[in-house]
């Protein structure tokens, strides 16, 4: 059986009531995301401190599934007529069914981070090598499998920098990643941070998979005032540009700041930014994106 995929342009003030209506008028699934995922303008809406939360993005794709014999253009027609009659363009394709949950497990194959460090889905066998740090990860709903280049420019980070007993904070930790790196890698105390919900539940159950007992997750309004020798931040470059004096807070004297999430043209305006705080040093690039480190005054 095949379906029928329509990717639906709207504006912020129509797409939850367009997406609602969708499902409402014959579509099987109907998910909304950023228009400009992916890119410099991808936008950052999630109530970050001192950011204006924003309900949904403004200038959305509403990605909806139908039967192969649904009349798409007429549907979409329906719900264009019941918001006030303006009409709307749509891509349609058609996606063949077929066994999702091999197909998902193929595109994620073992990653190799270092000559020690290595990232390996649980259908996949672990390295069986005293030497070798492997991460049990399966892609999930919270951001973080390994692959993006920015997690791998912070693990990278880890491996070569992390030194054993000290304290990590991971804020905006998605799957746990980098929390659960640091945590096998030797630090003492690690607490990652995020504003999803889901992405505390993935990243608890994903320490539970690789045995780490000494990582805390928490929702930002339960972290306390401790201080850390190591904060990471690997998110977006907006909600970096409004956090630096709350991660500043968080860094040891002399402690170290790790940062990605940010594109290669984005590197120096972040960089004098942090420099209010930290001593930067040059960045680290990779496939067009950056991390930027530095260390505490």
């Amino acid at each position: 059986m095949a379906y029928l995929q329509a990717t639906i342009r709207v504006t912020q003030d129509k797409a939850e009531e367009f997406s609602d209506l969708l499902m409402e008028y014959g579509a099987l699934s109907a998910a909304i995301q950023d228009a400009f995922a992916g890119t410099d303008k991808e936008q950052a809406i999630f109530g970050e401190p001192d950011e204006p939360t924003e309900q949904i993005w403004a200038e959305s794709l509403i990605i909806c599934l139908f039967a192969q014999d649904e009349d798409v253009a007429k549907v979409v027609d329906q719900v264009c007529q019941q918001m006030g009659g303006a009409k709307v363009s749509f891509q349609l394709e058609t996606i063949e069914d077929q066994d999702w949950v091999r197909l998902t497990q193929s595109q994620f194959e073992p990653i190799e981070i270092s000559e020690r460090l290595r990232i390996t889905p649980t259908w996949h066998e672990a390295p069986n090598d005293p030497n070798i740090i492997n991460l049990a990860l399966d892609p999930g709903l919270a951001f973080g499998t390994g692959s993006h280049p920015t997690t791998r420019l912070c693990l990278l980070w880890l491996d070569q920098h992390l030194k054993a007993g000290q304290s990590v904070l991971d804020y905006g930790c998605g799957s746990g990643i980098l929390a659960i790196a640091a945590a096998k890698i030797g630090a003492s105390k690690v607490v990652g941070v995020d504003i999803d919900k889901q992405a505390i539940i993935a990243s608890k159950d994903n320490a539970l998979k690789n045995h780490i007992d000494h990582a805390t997750f928490l929702l930002p309004d339960k972290v306390t005032d401790e201080l850390f020798d190591v904060v990471l931040a690997n998110i977006l470059a907006n909600p970096l540009r409004v956090l630096g004096q709350m991660l500043a807070t968080k860094t040891k004297s002399g402690g170290q700041i790790v940062l990605s999430g940010i594109l290669q043209d984005q590197a120096e305006e972040l960089m004098s930014i942090y420099e209010q705080w930290f001593h930067m040093a040059p960045p680290v690039f990779l496939d067009g994106w950056s991390c930027l480190t530095g260390i505490k005054k």
